[in-house]
């Protein structure tokens, strides 16, 4: 998928190209384990074996009928106490946490210090400049085009329902079909790096790590796993964005004028690799941590962010109080983009796809055709959402459908509607159809015309 040369077999390149590069995990891997837990796992070990000699003498006694096998006690004593030792044991085993280990530095903490991604960076543009220069193999630009690594996710347990598994899997698919297009690697991911970091804010260590372990990337773009590309001829023009840092969907006027808690949206933003964006994660991430702090942060915008309702900390609210509680130290690098959809809502989008076919046609990116449509308020994975289920389901179908026609029609077909998972055929290329794709290749915007129909 998308460049060749960007493969795995590079993270096993030279070694002095891996040690160049100071990722919070290669520190905490050298640091090794603490001695103390694996002495603690090891303890476990040693009880889990003699619990399972314990019941091995229980059974022979109660098979062979040896009276003084292991001692004088009733055989319904013995077992009373085995289970008792059991469960015991069996509970110590599940918890989630070990015993407090002196030795263990997780275990020294500072309520009073600020929350950190990980160690302190400073020095990225150089490090990240040195590797690329070590590397010639592996570019930040392939054709004359910034490296792009999309960035989605879910959490790692399966949906409430059915449905919502089954609109994930399509949502990824979406996002795939769009990078195979054109040429962007694309990263799924289903683990929590940060513990304290979850809900909204898993993207912040995610976004992280990515730029450390992949310094040949350029722009790290996060997409949310309920917004769906709906334009599958737009590209984003990275040109634009040369002398700036952070691209994101939104507004001046409601960010700096109203003070708005939805002046723009963090479901689809863009992040160069470089050390500055470093740095506005770190700025970024303390509201973060669960429990009081996440509580009392929320407390903060509530008051500063207008129409923001009561509840905790959320990313998006988060960064719009630091853009503006911080206006002179980041705003000269970001840019709230609002000439194309990088984030369109789609309440007011999918009830007009018709006219959209009728009228315009892939490439434009804005409300005549949206690049992407994101289904805010819609939870299909959860118990709950701001909208009706069946209105948000019904919608996502449509934005699905919508944005699939125009993938299938490289190869002759598209669903009979967009409500529909049926499809049909609508050009007969005999028994060759991929040899008819170079024609209506959408990356070169010769299909834009035979999208429309």
């Amino acid at each position: 998928m998308g460049q060749d040369s960007f493969t795995t077999t590079k993270r096993g390149g030279g070694a002095s190209a891996a040690n160049s590069l100071p990722t919070s995990a290669a520190r905490r891997a050298s640091s090794g384990a603490p001695r103390g837990r694996q002495i603690y796992k090891t303890f476990n070990n040693l009880k889990i074996t003699i619990l399972c000699g314990f019941v091995t003498i229980l059974v022979l006694r109660g098979t062979i009928g040896v009276g003084n096998l292991g001692g004088g006690g009733s055989p319904e004593a013995d077992a009373e106490a085995i289970a008792r030792e059991t469960e015991r044991i069996l509970a110590e085993i599940r918890s989630d946490g070990d015993p407090n280990d002196p030795n263990d530095p997780d275990n020294t903490v500072n309520p009073n210090a600020t929350y950190s991604l990980g160690p302190k960076i400073s020095n990225w543009d150089r490090e990240r400049k040195s590797w690329l220069d070590s590397n010639p193999q592996f570019p930040n630009s392939v054709d004359s085009k910034a490296r792009i690594l999309l960035v989605t996710g879910s959490p790692p347990n399966p949906c409430d329902n059915a449905i919502g598994d089954h609109y994930l899997l399509k949502s990824i698919k979406n996002k795939i079909d769009y990078c195979r297009i054109h040429g962007i690697e694309i990263v799924y991911n289903l683990a929590h790096l940060d513990k304290e970091l979850a809900g909204y804010w898993a993207k912040l260590p995610l976004i992280r790590r990515l730029m450390l372990s992949h310094p040949e990337v350029e722009w790290i773009w996060w997409m949310d796993s309920d917004a769906l590309f709906t334009d599958m001829v737009f590209e984003i023009p990275l040109s634009k964005y040369d002398k700036y840092n952070l691209v994101v969907h939104g507004y001046p006027d409601l960010m700096f004028d109203q003070k708005s808690w939805i002046a723009l949206n963090t479901g689809s933003f863009l992040f160069r690799n470089c050390q500055w964006s470093l740095d506005l994660l770190d700025a970024w991430a303390p509201m973060g941590p669960k429990g009081p702090i996440r509580d009392e942060a929320g407390k903060i915008l509530t008051a500063n962010l207008k129409g923001r309702p009561a509840f905790e900390a959320d990313d998006q609210s988060a960064l719009i109080y630091l853009l503006i509680s911080q206006k002179d130290v980041w705003m000269d690098k970001v840019i709230l983009e609002n000439s194309y959809y990088l984030h369109g809502y789609w309440a007011g989008l999918v009830d007009r796809y018709e006219e959209m076919i009728d009228k315009y046609h892939p490439g434009l990116g804005d409300e005549r055709w949206p690049f992407v449509t994101h289904f805010v308020g819609c939870k299909p994975c959860g118990s709950y959402g701001d909208y009706p289920v069946e209105r948000c389901l019904t919608s996502m179908e449509r934005a699905f459908n919508f944005a699939d026609n125009q993938v299938l029609k490289l190869y002759g077909f598209r669903h009979k509607g967009l409500l529909s998972p049926k499809i049909k055929r609508i050009r007969n290329d005999t028994t060759t159809p991929l040899g008819y794709v170079d024609k209506f290749d959408i990356r070169r915007g010769g299909g834009k015309e035979s999208l429309k129909s």
